[in-house]
């Protein structure tokens, strides 16, 4: 099974690139399956039903998401009734919207995508990701696992990987908006990068307009973040998966301009 796995998605103008980038990839590359992180789909930061919407319509399977999942309010009830739309599954209280994981019933097999959150250098108060995974992982009847890490140090998200090899098919990172070109896969069969990057405008600091983000550096004072546009990039991974194994064979990384 290929499973094709997207970098945030920053805005509007991310979505758009992503509906006419993402179609005719899929075909060329033969793939089965397409997870991506949309924390950042909606302008003005977070994620609405209608930017969820648009990225199913354009061939998105799981959605996961991140620190900024409760951004908007109008998502709380939509997390409850739409089983592809994953948060954090570490969030600590039972009463958080949504879940933290989901499985996918493809016919000839099930993918199962859990989403998880770092706990250092990131503004969220969550639990432990190694324990919340161990949990999962006791639930979950699936060959083929992927993780979303969601995590601002780069040390926490591979610990994760090599913590998870040989017990999932797959593990990502998201959340820096930076791709990384360490993917590789891990002894035990995990296929692995740092992250993924970011589907949005490349003239761009992580997708915002350069000019606020220097400002604030130089300033130190806050800035409301108002995504940038222009020309777009949609950075992704393939990860080659043996069915009967749940193990990756190769992870091939891209960055679609």
């Amino acid at each position: 099974m290929r499973v094709l796995c997207i970098g945030d998605v920053i805005g509007s103008v991310g979505c758009e690139f992503l509906r006419k980038t993402l179609p005719p990839f899929k075909k060329l590359k033969n793939v089965d399956f397409v997870i991506c992180n949309g924390e950042n789909s909606a302008d003005g930061n977070g994620v609405i039903p209608a930017s969820a919407d648009f990225l199913f319509k354009s061939g998105v399977d799981v959605i996961t998401l991140g620190n900024h999942t409760f951004q908007r309010k109008e998502i709380y009830n939509f997390l409850d009734d739409e089983s592809c739309v994953i948060r954090p599954a570490n969030y600590p209280s039972p009463s958080t919207p949504g879940r933290g994981y989901c499985t996918v019933d493809m016919g000839r097999t099930s993918v199962s995508v859990i989403n998880l959150m770092g706990q250092e250098y990131i503004d969220a108060r969550v639990d432990n990701p190694f324990y919340k995974v161990d949990e999962i992982l006791k639930k979950i009847e699936s060959k083929i696992i992927i993780v979303d890490m969601h995590a601002e140090a780069t040390s926490e998200k591979k610990a994760m990987g090599f913590y998870l090899d040989g017990r999932v098919s797959a593990v990502f990172g998201t959340h820096t908006h930076v791709q990384t070109a360490d993917e590789c896969v891990l002894e035990k069969g995990t296929g692995y990068i740092t992250d993924l990057g970011m589907t949005g405008p490349i003239d761009s600091v992580i997708g915002v307009k350069k000019e606020i983000i220097i400002n604030r550096f130089k300033t130190k004072l806050p800035e409301r973040f108002d995504y940038a546009s222009g020309e777009c990039a949609l950075d992704c991974v393939i990860f080659d998966i043996d069915e009967k194994t749940g193990k990756t064979n190769s992870v091939e990384r891209y960055s679609l301009k």
